[in-house]
C-alpha cells in the first residue's frame, strides 16, 4: 500500500467500453465482488451509475448492513470510482473509503486498475494497522478482477 492506496491490475482482453458497461450498472457488482460480502445492489440501484449518483449495496461481513454508496468521479469508459459507507451514526465513524477503477486501453485489451483509497476514511490509520487487512483487500481485489475477467469471457462466448 502506498500511502493510504493499495491498487492492483489485471490486462483484460475486451474492448474497455464493455468493461466500464458492468462498472456503470451496480447490480453486476455482486457478480464480480472477489470478498464474497456484496450481498446485491438494494432497492433503486438499476440505473446506470454516473456522476454524484447514489446507490445502495446490501453486505455481510458476519452480519448483514447496508452502505450508501455516492460515485465521485466519472469519465465514460476510463474512470469510475464511488465513496462508500454505512447509513445512519454509523456513517460518521466508518464511511470515507473509495473503490476506483480505471480503464486503460492497450493492445490487445484494457489494463483495468482497481484502488481502495482510504485517504479520506475515518478509520484509516486503524485500517493501515499491520497487514492482515491490506493483505486480505489486495486478494480480494485480486479475485475482483479475475471475476470481472471471467465474466467478460463468458459474455463474450454468449455473443459468438
Amino acid at each position: 500500500m502506498k500511502g493510504y492506496v493499495l491498487s492492483v491490475e489485471k490486462m483484460i482482453p475486451v474492448a474497455s467500453e464493455a468493461i466500464f458497461d458492468v462498472l456503470a450498472d451496480a447490480t453486476k457488482h455482486s457478480l464480480i465482488d472477489g470478498s464474497d460480502m456484496l450481498q446485491g445492489a438494494n432497492d433503486g440501484a438499476s440505473q446506470r451509475l454516473a456522476l454524484g449518483t447514489t446507490f445502495g449495496m446490501g453486505m455481510k461481513l458476519f452480519v448483514r448492513y447496508s452502505t450508501v454508496n455516492k460515485v465521485v468521479e466519472f469519465e465514460e469508459n476510463r474512470r469510475i470510482a464511488w465513496q462508500t459507507g454505512p447509513q445512519g451514526a454509523m456513517g460518521r465513524f466508518t464511511a470515507g473509503r473509495i473503490w476506483r477503477y480505471e480503464l486503460e486501453p492497450v493492445s490487445g485489451g484494457t489494463l483495468v486498475r482497481e484502488s481502495w483509497d482510504i485517504t479520506p476514511d475515518h478509520q484509516r490509520v486503524l485500517l493501515k494497522l499491520g497487514n492482515i487487512y491490506s493483505n486480505k483487500t489486495r486478494r480480494d481485489m485480486e479475485r475482483t478482477l479475475d471475476r470481472l475477467n471471467e465474466l467478460m469471457a463468458s459474455d463474450q462466448a454468449q455473443e459468438n
